[in-house]
């Protein structure tokens, strides 16, 4: 009986079970054990939620991309993991405080545009976001491709496109028109396969970073050109303006430098 008085577990289990002491103390003890074996399992799961997470953005992404005409067969033949970043394009670096999730909102703030002078606005923007969301393609710590969305003004309105280039951030690797407002037949053709396909290993600067890239009037004459197309020269210089546009300093030439010095 001694040993009963001073042992508590003992004493509490020699309680009636009517007792309301009993019941308290029961009650708390479960809750404090459950707490316990939730706090662990959620320390122990965390790593796997965050990997699922992680698994469902990377999902996500690869689906977006992939819907873009032509860009399918270019991510499978370059392998690696395909991510998403949004950028300051003033920068060149990724945006603090701002996601793909939240883009949308930012741009809502005429705050986070750039209004463009007459000499910068060769696109015929007028201005520019601040913020643009651009895909990487990683093997290893290496970039191998990004993806930049650009658009410009074309003859019979705007048009929008996919430009993808390689590693060296000098050499096209493949272009995807995503919507255009061109004549058919004319201008209409910048969506053909057989024109896209012109682009891959087109360089867009010189050695001395000056973008030379070009639409030329026939056939591409220089390492810098693609094939014009016939009939639809206002496209041509439209597009040419497009690309020299977000491809220099203004677009994307910060980010562009950042990633061939192996700084982003």
């Amino acid at each position: 009986m001694a040993e009963t008085d001073w042992n508590p577990w003992r004493r509490l289990l020699a309680l009636p079970n009517e007792s309301r002491a009993k019941t308290i103390i029961v009650a708390f003890l479960v809750s404090a054990v459950c707490a316990v074996m939730v706090s662990g399992a959620t320390v122990i799961l965390r790593p796997i939620q965050t990997a699922n997470r992680a698994a469902e953005e990377q999902a996500r992404i690869s689906d977006l991309v992939r819907g873009i005409p032509g860009m399918s067969g270019l991510l499978d033949a370059s392998g690696g993991t395909l991510s998403t970043v949004v950028i300051d394009l003033d920068t060149g670096r990724a945006a603090p405080g701002v996601t793909a999730e939240t883009l949308q909102a930012a741009l809502a703030d005429q705050a986070n545009w750039t209004p463009l002078s007459a000499g910068q606005d060769i696109a015929g923007l007028a201005q520019r976001p601040n913020y643009a969301q651009i895909f990487l393609l990683r093997e290893g710590d290496d970039i191998s491709l990004v993806l930049l969305p650009v658009t410009g003004q074309g003859y019979g309105g705007r048009f929008d496109a996919m430009l993808a280039l390689h590693g060296d951030m000098n050499t096209i690797a493949g272009i995807a028109i995503t919507q255009h407002a061109e004549t058919p037949g004319l201008g209409g053709r910048i969506e053909d396969p057989s024109w896209q396909e012109s682009f891959p290993g087109t360089l867009i600067r010189d050695d001395s970073g000056e973008v030379r890239f070009k639409v030329a009037r026939g056939d591409a004459t220089t390492e810098y050109e693609v094939d014009g197309i016939t009939g639809a020269t206002r496209t041509g210089t439209g597009f040419t303006r497009m690309m020299q546009f977000w491809l220099g300093p203004d677009g994307y030439g910060p980010l562009l430098d950042a990633i061939a010095r192996g700084e982003f």
